[in-house]
């Protein structure tokens, strides 16, 4: 029997640091690029403002970079001090794409990040934007490799069990790098990050134009970063849609749950826009529904079915089943390897023995659990409905709020209007909203597969170390002080650097922070 306590503990640490270490993910991945951009226009118009702008933005980049760094560390290792169990089962399938990212991050990301900011006056113009884009490159690529990692823990191709060594490994490599989870993820997750880099360059530019300094600097950082987060914006809605497609045929009951669709509709399903998902009587109260919305975009057709909740517990109480099958044969194995009957039993079940694990969470052996506990065992992988909900819809309005805003900006910056007032108002006081964003998608994500830390393959719960509650209480406590610090002083280098400026030495009075009702340094329009 498992210590919940401990589970429940050990995932509260892996999602508090994880979510952490996030908040430096998106931007890191959208500077980049932008770097990228911003010093090809100075490679090609010999203009020194373009190589001003790519060192200034540069240096938050790289206090950003370093935190990332630093917090992924901590991420990775706790595999092994909270997921032991899980890192021994899927260490052959899991390790290797972790590894490889592990090498992009601190090999090949670390000797280009230095380049950039090192190599300014030892390399030629075309020599140091090479590195550039091989920079921001990299760093792409290394969330690649991560979110490889992570697609397939929601999508587990490629791989099978082996009961003589009762571990999961690879037998077809190229289908766990080619995982259409694992590829939808990162596309979007990258553009994701586009969205959030964009929308800081925008805040601090408007930042300066509030002040009425830095002017020429500061419009034309607005404009690339609306042009960048628009191309970006609307990319995270086309590519989620993408990734929700992704879900219709691996992930059905997180497409289920955060459409709060109990029963399957007639094809095609209508989509919720809003409503009020009730979990006790198993329906959504005062729904708003656009017909036919939701199948043509999670089967792409018009007759391709979307399977509710109830009938997927349905479902999933038969795989349990079916399961214990596989867990009957499995255990006849390890008291007799060469016994050929159970042999043949497993490969017939193999497929749903996650499902008959679930039932330990109730009772020791499988094999004696009750009627009651199957369909107890069933009803644990539906997620919380209306968490999934709700996430999804403030994360998809948020998405949609990024177009019109960038698009604005992108109108005004057209115009030469890039001084006009209200909207730098809005952009000043909107770049938390990207990461609110970004951690709603995690959260959908990763609490939209519970109980499965692998899908329909080990649940949750058996994943965790010989542990205690106070061993796992202290660790946490010790990262959330570090992290709570390290938060701190990032805080202080990003608004030190914003407050001094591109050209510090020619500042003539400090850049305030305005508010709005203050007396504005703009002239009215």
């Amino acid at each position: 029997m498992v210590d919940m306590d401990v589970v429940d503990l050990s995932r509260w640490q892996f999602a508090l640091t994880a979510m952490y270490h996030f908040l430096f993910v998106p931007l890191t991945l959208g500077l980049a690029f932008m770097l990228a951009i911003m010093e090809s226009v100075y490679v090609m118009t010999g203009r020194q403002v373009w190589r001003d702008m790519t060192k200034f933005w540069g240096a938050l980049f790289g206090v950003n970079f370093v935190l990332g760094v630093s917090t992924g560390i901590t991420m990775e290792f706790q595999f092994g001090m909270n997921w032991s169990y899980y890192s021994h089962y899927v260490g052959d399938v899991f390790g290797a794409p972790l590894a490889i990212e592990g090498l992009m991050a601190f090999f090949l990301e670390a000797t280009l990040v230095g380049l950039f900011f090192f190599g300014w006056d030892r390399m030629s113009k075309l020599g140091h934007l090479a590195a550039t884009w091989l920079m921001a490159l990299g760093t792409n690529l290394s969330a690649l490799w991560i979110l490889i990692a992570n697609g397939w823990m929601q999508n587990p191709v490629g791989s099978e069990f082996n009961p003589e060594t009762m571990r999961m490994e690879v037998v077809d490599f190229a289908a766990v790098l080619f995982n259409p989870v694992a590829q939808a993820k990162f596309v979007h997750t990258v553009s994701a990050g586009y969205v959030t880099g964009a929308l800081f360059v925008l805040a601090v530019s408007a930042f300066f134009l509030l002040n009425r300094r830095y002017i020429g600097f500061a419009k034309r950082s607005m404009t690339v970063a609306c042009a960048f987060g628009l191309a970006g914006a609307l990319s995270v809605v086309v590519l989620g849609d993408e990734s929700g497609y992704a879900l219709t045929d691996n992930q059905k009951m997180k497409l289920a749950a955060l459409e709060a669709m109990w029963e399957t509709h007639d094809a095609p399903a209508p989509l919720t826009v809003i409503g009020f998902p009730n979990e006790q009587t198993r329906e959504t109260e005062h729904a708003i529904n656009i017909p036919w919305a939701l199948g043509l975009m999670a089967t792409r057709s018009f007759d391709g079915e979307v399977e509710g909740i109830l009938p997927l517990v349905a479902i999933a109480e038969t795989r349990v089943e079916n399961g214990l099958i596989a867990y009957d044969a499995l255990e006849r194995l390890r008291a007799d390897p060469d016994d050929l009957e159970a042999h043949a039993a497993f490969e017939l079940a193999k497929r749903d023995l996650g499902y008959a694990l679930l039932l330990q969470r109730y009772v020791e052996d499988p094999r004696t659990a009750s009627p009651d506990q199957i369909s107890q065992a069933a009803w644990d992988t539906v997620p919380d409905v209306s968490v999934m909900f709700w996430s999804f819809r403030v994360m998809a309005g948020l998405g949609f709020y990024f177009i019109l805003l960038f698009a604005a900006g992108f109108v005004l910056s057209s115009l030469r209007r890039h001084e006009y007032r209200p909207f730098l108002w809005l952009a000043l006081f909107s770049p938390p909203l990207p990461w609110v964003a970004a951690e709603l998608g995690w959260l959908l994500a990763e609490f939209g597969r519970q109980p499965w830390i692998i899908e329909g393959v080990l649940p949750t719960f058996l994943g965790v170390s010989s542990l205690n509650a106070s061993q796992i209480i202290l660790t946490m406590v010790g990262f959330t002080v570090l992290y709570g610090v390290l938060a701190i002083v990032e805080v202080m280098l990003m608004v030190r650097l914003i407050r001094r400026g591109p050209y510090p030495e020619e500042e003539g009075r400090p850049l305030h922070i305005p508010t709005p009702g203050s007396a504005d340094p703009l002239p009215a329009e």
